[in-house]
């Protein structure tokens, strides 16, 4: 009999597995809020539900500890790759999708593992299960747009300006939302429209 995957509870909250109590408390006090059934804009009970048991385990010193040698015991769940259920070849939309999700991407890591935010191309193209070869107009578009930057070694990092567009559109664009909580389980009818050849956010975003 198959052993019981657990949940990657540092996943869940988008922090380091290294994070402090008082990181951890913030985060949750944060994300909460954020997805109370009561919040009628971004209230999601399965979300919270969640996040709540992420939380119950991981605030708690000695059950952290206990989570965190099972965690380390078990290998990573190989996932389905984004494209699995974002479209990225639609003529129309599909440049839009890559954009936000190659974001999603680098925001995730810049988020889990600040001292090494760095993400390489082949990282992107596995994540995203869509050829590298079609990613370069996407890299070229959020690099104008001072989303990204590619270091001397080609990896790629989410700027400042690319943190202030994720989190003042967020809850307005539901794919990038998706993405950004729940990995691959997206639903490819849900177009984002934002990434069009706009203006970049204002630099006052809320930060958490």
């Amino acid at each position: 009999m198959p052993e019981m995957e657990i949940p990657d509870y540092y996943e869940l909250l988008e922090i380091s597995p290294q994070a402090s109590q008082d990181t951890i408390h913030r985060v949750y006090r944060y994300m909460a809020a954020r997805y109370h059934p009561d919040n009628l804009e971004t209230g999601n009970l399965e979300k919270f539900t969640q996040l709540t048991s992420a939380y119950k385990v991981l605030s708690e010193p000695n059950r952290r500890s206990e989570y965190d040698a099972e965690r380390a015991t078990r290998q990573p769940t190989i996932r389905n790759p984004m494209s699995s259920t974002v479209d990225f070849m639609d003529q129309g939309e599909g440049d839009l999708n890559r954009r936000l999700a190659v974001l999603a991407i680098l925001y995730y890591r810049r988020r889990m593992y600040p001292n090494s935010p760095e993400v390489s191309l082949p990282e992107i193209e596995d994540r995203m299960g869509f050829p590298r070869d079609y990613l370069d107009f996407t890299t070229w578009y959020l690099a104008k747009k001072r989303y990204i930057t590619r270091a001397d070694n080609s990896d790629f990092t989410l700027t400042v300006e690319g943190v202030d567009f994720i989190e003042t559109q967020r809850a307005t664009i539901p794919l990038l939302d998706k993405l950004l909580t729940n990995g691959s389980h997206t639903d490819d009818n849900e177009v984002p429209s934002r990434l069009r050849a706009s203006e970049p956010p204002p630099p006052d975003s809320p930060s958490d």
